[in-house]
């Protein structure tokens, strides 16, 4: 599952092929005039563009779960509200195969034949890039729970891309979040910043964070996909003078740098982010290892406080019998983003849906309270776990 999991979320680079780029730029000019779709009779059709097989499928399951979730939730209260009548939402779920031409062409099928008012998915960054052209050709909006990439609902020339949203926040958003927890939480001054250089994902967050970090960089140092032994970069940074390291990059790799940083005695706070929040990470690392370490999160399990997400703990608990993923945590906020847009606008039409989503403010979701904003992205706070011992200790919001 490496070979994609580990960059599927900022892949969009890879998807270059001319016939994307050139449907995504002709059809931004005239998707104002498109009628797009309506919803017939008593049902709404939402399409699911997921990697439900292939490298991704553990993502693409979790967010399946997380959709039908809130479907049957709406659909126990008696549906989505449209003109004073109650309409009740079909889902039609699609398998991508963590495919950017399968996700292309079940984009045309959901839009086309199937008919959908609006699409969830694909799950990453490249399967979604693939999806835009027909998503956008047939006019019919879709939100992409898990997304990071910073030019995904962007055209290649940095104009919004008019029926593409995401509920999760950019990587750019992401490293900025972990840049001002280190300055105002753990009053951290000198960083030290070790990235996987072998991923979009790494090398974009590391400059974000050094962009957005108002202290010193003390040194940066980079590490590649499958490396296992990180004493000689630990030992080099070992007698450097800073306060807090910053790893942007994924459980694997990280796992193995705080077991190892630990066992160095470098006691100092490692932070990272969202590639980081899996259950392996403390199995890799060790639980006696991971103490003092934090990372950037769209969802929080243990932010139990909020009642909200303490009733979908709940829920998800009855129905999975799990603890609830992030991501399945953002699918179920992309549901009711659709909910909320549809009845804003009084209309099951694909384009006012879009209309809609482009107008969100303040949606209360178990991710946070989110604003769309003018690229399509959403303004809401980010989570940060702390893990003591191996278990998450505390959750701190940052805004």
């Amino acid at each position: 599952m490496k070979f994609n999991i580990k960059k599927a979320f900022t892949l969009a680079g890879t998807v270059t092929m001319a016939a994307f780029t050139l449907a995504a730029c002709s059809t931004a000019s005239t998707s104002s005039q498109a009628k797009g779709t309506s919803a017939t009779g008593n049902t709404i059709k939402i399409g699911v563009n997921m990697e439900l097989s292939g490298a991704a499928a553990g993502y693409g399951d979790q967010q399946k779960k997380g959709i039908q979730l809130a479907v049957a939730e709406i659909n126990k209260a008696g549906g989505i509200k449209v003109d004073g009548k109650k309409k009740k939402i079909q889902l039609v779920i699609r398998d991508n195969k963590t495919s950017t031409s399968t996700a292309a062409s079940i984009a045309a099928q959901l839009t086309t034949k199937d008919k959908v008012v609006a699409t969830i998915g694909p799950a990453t960054t490249s399967d979604g890039t693939a999806a835009i052209p027909n998503q956008t050709k047939a006019a019919v909006p879709m939100i992409s729970p898990s997304a990071t990439d910073p030019n995904f609902t962007l055209t290649k020339s940095g104009a919004t891309q008019d029926f593409v949203f995401r509920t999760i926040y950019s990587n750019t958003y992401q490293a900025s979040a972990a840049a001002k927890f280190i300055t105002n939480d753990l009053h951290g001054k000198k960083v030290i910043v070790l990235a996987d250089n072998s991923s979009d994902y790494g090398t974009g967050l590391a400059k974000a964070f050094k962009q957005a970090f108002t202290g010193s960089i003390v040194s940066t140092a980079y590490f590649q996909e499958g490396d296992k032994d990180f004493n000689s970069l630990l030992t080099s940074i070992k007698s450097k003078n800073f306060d807090a390291i910053y790893v942007p990059g994924y459980y694997t790799e990280v796992g193995a740098i705080i077991k190892q940083a630990r066992q160095m005695g470098i006691t100092a706070p490692i932070v990272g982010t969202d590639g980081m929040a899996d259950a392996k990470l403390v199995s890799i690392a060790g639980k006696q290892n991971a103490t003092n370490i934090f990372y950037t999160t769209s969802f929080s399990a243990a932010n139990t406080s909020d009642k909200k997400v303490a009733q979908f703990i709940r829920d998800y608990k009855a129905k999975y019998k799990q603890t609830a993923p992030t991501f399945a945590a953002l699918s179920y906020d992309s549901v009711y983003m659709i909910k909320a847009a549809i009845e804003s606008q009084n209309s099951t039409n694909s384009v006012k849906i879009k209309n809609g989503l482009a107008k969100l403010t303040d949606f209360k979701g178990v991710t946070g309270t989110m604003t769309v904003n003018k690229k399509h992205n959403v303004d809401k706070s980010a989570f940060i776990e702390q893990l003591t011992n191996g278990t998450v200790s505390k959750t701190y919001t940052v805004k």
